[in-house]
């Protein structure tokens, strides 16, 4: 169950937040709320698969 709603929420997050390594961001120049992104995305993805 728990894999299933991260699942779900991957899907929710690939529509609502941006996609910054198509943006051509660089880690080093990303501003505090582009991380909090990164790492929230990061953390789903990683419990969904």
């Amino acid at each position: 169950m728990r894999k299933k709603l991260f699942k779900t929420v991957a899907k929710l997050n690939k529509m609502v937040f941006p996609s910054f390594s198509k943006m051509g961001l660089e880690m080093q120049h990303a501003k505090k709320w582009q991380l909090a992104i990164i790492g929230w995305r990061y953390f789903v993805t990683k419990n969904s698969l």
